[in-house]
Parts: structure tokens; C-alpha cells; sequence
């Protein structure tokens, strides 16, 4: 089992920080490799970033697989136009070979997502979103899966309570479903 490295500044996680040695032999080598290699070119083009998506749930402790390769990215990674046009900044992956890279926008009202780009937790040279913040951007989906995946983190060992303070701070809206997604994962867990 790979050995857990210890922080306290990743909140959610019990002062573990994320550790993508998690991914081995659960997700193809290939995504693993694309993860590397476009976090090195947003380095390069100096864009801040954070792993999320499915490969950060694997790296928080809830290991599946994925098909893709997504980050949190600073506004250094797009170009603003006339019109109100939004483009990608030259540099910025979309793709590594056939693996898609996706990248996410901090959208309105969501600066707090700005501290997970300036110190975000590092593992293997990849900069990964803290637990608290995977699980806010988790929760804003309507999909399924994500409602999914945070019930396993939660089942994986997540600390419940410092997310639920995460949320509060800056989604207090979120507060309700979460605690449903908790009482699923508690009663999962008693199966």
C-alpha cells in the first residue's frame, strides 16, 4: 500500500495529502502518462493548476477509472477577446496523444478556488486540488457519478466535518445535499 504523506493544510483529508501512486494498476498507463506530460506543459506555460476530475478521486483515496485528464486552471490558461470571445491560451494541452485534457475555469463568485491553484498539495510533480475543494466542484455537477464519487471518498476515510466547514464558508447552499451524500456513504458503509 503506498505510504500517505502527512499535511495540514489540505482540509477533508485528515492532514493526509492526495497521492497519486493510488492510480497505479486502476488507470491505463497512457492516462496516467497524459497527466504527467500536460502537467508539465501548464508548468511550462506557466498556467497554475490543480488535478481534478476522476484521477484527483483516485488520488484522494477512491482509485477508479477515467478516461480523461482534468485540471482547475488560473485565467493565465485562456485569452480574452473582443465580443465577449474566450479562447485557450497558446500552450495550454487539450489533448496528449488520444487522452483528452479538459480544463476548468474558475468561474464567478468561486475565488476561493484561487488558494487551490496557489498551494495546491503535490504529489509526483502534479499539483492536486485539495479534498474539501474536489468535493465542492464534485457537488456542482448534476451528474450521477460525481454524486457517486463523493459518497466513496467519504466511505474511502474523508473527514467529513472539515468539508462540511469548507462548505459552509463558501457553499453554504451545498450543506443539505452533502449531508445526504454523508448519510448515503454512512449507510453504505454499514452493508
Amino acid at each position: 500500500m503506498a505510504r500517505r504523506h502527512r499535511s495540514f493544510r489540505n482540509p477533508g483529508r485528515r492532514g493526509r495529502l492526495p497521492d497519486v501512486a493510488l492510480l497505479d494498476g486502476v488507470v491505463a498507463p497512457k492516462i496516467l502518462a497524459a497527466m504527467h506530460a500536460a502537467s508539465e506543459q501548464l508548468a511550462a506555460a506557466r498556467v497554475r493548476h490543480a488535478l481534478v476530475g476522476g484521477l484527483a478521486v483516485g488520488a484522494h483515496g477512491y482509485p477508479r477509472a477515467t478516461k480523461d485528464v482534468d485540471f482547475l486552471v488560473g485565467e493565465e490558461a485562456f485569452e480574452h477577446h473582443g465580443g465577449g470571445i474566450v479562447t485557450i491560451a497558446p500552450g495550454v494541452p487539450i489533448a496528449v496523444r488520444d487522452v483528452a485534457v479538459d480544463t476548468l475555469s474558475i468561474g464567478p463568485g468561486e475565488e476561493h478556488l484561487d488558494a487551490a491553484l496557489e498551494e495546491p498539495e503535490v504529489t509526483a510533480g502534479v499539483p492536486v486540488v485539495p479534498l474539501a475543494v474536489l468535493v465542492y466542484l464534485k457537488m456542482k455537477s448534476p451528474r450521477k457519478k460525481d454524486a457517486a464519487d463523493v459518497v466513496e471518498l467519504l466511505k474511502a476515510g474523508a473527514d467529513a466535518r472539515a468539508i462540511l466547514s469548507y462548505l459552509r464558508a463558501y457553499a453554504p447552499d451545498m450543506e443539505d445535499l452533502f449531508v445526504e451524500l454523508k448519510d448515503a456513504a454512512d449507510s453504505e458503509g454499514d452493508e
